[in-house]
């Protein structure tokens, strides 16, 4: 039996999941003494850290579990559960952590995105049992902008590199916590929940022991999910957002099925688009919430949902918030929630008045579930101009011209399944939206949507030297060059694909295996 301690916010499902794929049954939480009484205690922390440790305070947990850490039993720290062992934070100055460990948490300063996210490696400090059965040259997954700093190097774990070296676990007796997901790091994640539940292997330091770590670049696969004609959730394709073919949904097959093989064929993360969603209210959408649901249960790599993420008022005028939205997206087994449509009009109502409103879908979000949790997705077309001054947006010199030969053009940003325009550009919303507290943007072409001509890198190259938030390139892959081509010609962090995959024209290992030796990846 492994205690839970679900304190009400972020994805906490994969971890039940991931236990109960190991065999054993999870007890959640609901009282003190379930707190005093566990053989075993896991906390899996998520979401923004003075978030965590006022409801921790509210729900009077904090007395109980110190009382279980200084007793020394098993307790395994994922994320926010690493960094509550601490003093306090800078997310939140005036938030006062566990104090078991002495430190602070420290939000990152380096020349790279933030937040951190993606697989990295760890360098392996001091033997444990929860690294048994592990080569030493794994990696784990991390969603992160603070990293936990202390003193002591007798309580460090391993680190992790990512502009500086930073703890990335800990250990303190039978106290052991990590900043990376095990739950969410496929395989060698789920040896070491093994490690941790059968509490009987001896301590080791993995063999192959590197001397630095390097951050993954990621491949990620989207299924774009709607109701065909027949009232089934079904994976579809669009040809420049065009879904039809024959008057018909394209039927590219049964979400849960297709992110099956794409976690066992090595996808870094996958990512739901309910293409619908922003007709349908997404939580009367059951059969979306179960996919998520089922999918969690199979599925040990990150999952992002998007679609209808809003304020909402249903049939009866209750009211919800796009908050309420993202919560059960992320209590049914989403780790991050897409803003797609709502986040431009968000954006054009802060460049009306230059100030943020706190009441934002993205400021909400992050301001509860972390800014990690929030992925803008931006659905941007090209529009030419002959000079820059034309028009009050951000113009970019292209090296393909128009249909009148013009040499400079800027990226209109749609809504609706990119069948609206509005007057804002493509790298204004990306900005603003991390002015609000996005963690990464989802970048899509609607004009190489379909094309199989590769990703626009002026576009991406555009938007990441607007913003410091991890950027995904999306639209227009054909081949597994086109890959090697966005990693090496922009600073896009991750590639994803969608059709190319469902068709398996180009088959994510392949994908792998042309990159592996050229660019960083996970294998």
């Amino acid at each position: 039996m492994i205690t839970l301690l679900d304190y009400g916010a972020g994805n906490v499902r994969s971890v039940i999941n991931a236990i109960e794929n190991l065999g054993e049954t999870v007890k959640i939480v609901t009282r003190t003494e379930d707190l005093l009484s566990a053989d075993k205690l896991v906390f899996p922390g998520v979401g923004a850290f003075g978030n965590m440790m006022r409801i921790l305070r509210e729900k009077n947990y904090v007395d109980p579990l110190l009382a279980y850490l200084r007793s020394d039993r098993p307790f395994l720290g994922i994320c926010l559960g690493l960094q509550a062992l601490f003093d306090h934070s800078e997310e939140a100055p005036d938030a006062i952590g566990l104090g078991f460990i002495p430190g602070v948490v420290k939000r990152f300063a380096i020349n790279l995105s933030v937040p951190h996210i993606g697989w990295n490696g760890l360098n392996y400090k001091q033997p444990s049992r929860i690294f048994d059965g592990l080569q030493g040259n794994e990696k784990f997954y991390f969603v992160h902008s603070y990293n936990v700093v202390t003193d002591d190097p007798e309580f460090i774990l391993t680190t992790t590199d990512y502009g500086c070296e930073f703890v990335s676990s800990i250990q303190k007796g039978n106290i052991i916590a990590t900043q990376f997901h095990p739950e969410k790091s496929g395989r060698p994640g789920l040896r070491l929940l093994q490690n941790f539940i059968e509490s009987s292997a001896e301590p080791v330091k993995p063999l192959q022991v590197g001397s630095q770590t390097a951050l993954a670049k990621r491949i990620i696969a989207c299924l774009d999910v709607r109701s065909n004609d027949q009232g089934d959730l079904v994976v579809t394709k669009g040809d420049q957002y065009d879904v039809r073919e024959d008057g018909y949904v394209r039927n590219l097959g049964q979400p849960v099925e297709l992110a099956k093989r794409y976690y066992r064929e090595g996808a870094d993360e996958i990512t739901f688009l309910n293409i619908t969603g922003f007709r349908d209210f997404p939580l009367e959408d059951m059969p979306m919430l179960e996919i998520l649901r089922q999918t969690s249960r199979n599925v040990f790599v990150p999952l992002t949902i998007g679609g209808g993420i809003r304020d909402y008022t249903d049939k009866d005028g209750r009211q919800y918030s796009a908050l309420e939205v993202a919560a059960g997206y992320f209590r049914s087994g989403a780790d991050k929630v897409s803003i797609g449509s709502d986040a431009v009009l968000i954006a054009e109502d802060y460049q009306k008045t230059g100030r943020a409103t706190g009441r934002s879908a993205i400021e909400e979000i992050a301001r509860v579930y972390g800014n990690q949790a929030v992925v803008v997705s931006i659905d941007p077309r090209r529009v030419y101009v002959t000079e820059p001054a034309e028009v009050p947006h951000v113009v970019i010199e292209t090296n393909l011209p128009g249909p009148a030969g013009e040499r400079h053009c800027w990226y209109q940003c749609t809504i609706k399944g990119g069948r609206v325009g509005r007057d804002l550009d493509a790298v204004t919303l990306a900005r603003t939206c991390e002015k609000l507290g996005a963690g990464e943007i989802l970048l899509n072409c609607i004009d190489r949507d379909g094309t199989n001509l590769g990703f626009d890198l002026e576009l991406i190259n555009a938007v990441t030297a607007a913003v410091s938030i991890p950027v995904i390139a999306s639209s227009g892959a054909g081949k597994v060059e086109h890959f090697y081509e966005v990693f090496t010609a922009t600073e896009a962090e991750s590639a994803l694909a969608a059709g190319i995959f469902h068709r398996r024209e180009v088959p994510i290992g392949d994908v792998k295996s042309y990159l592996a030796g050229r660019v960083e990846i996970r294998l």
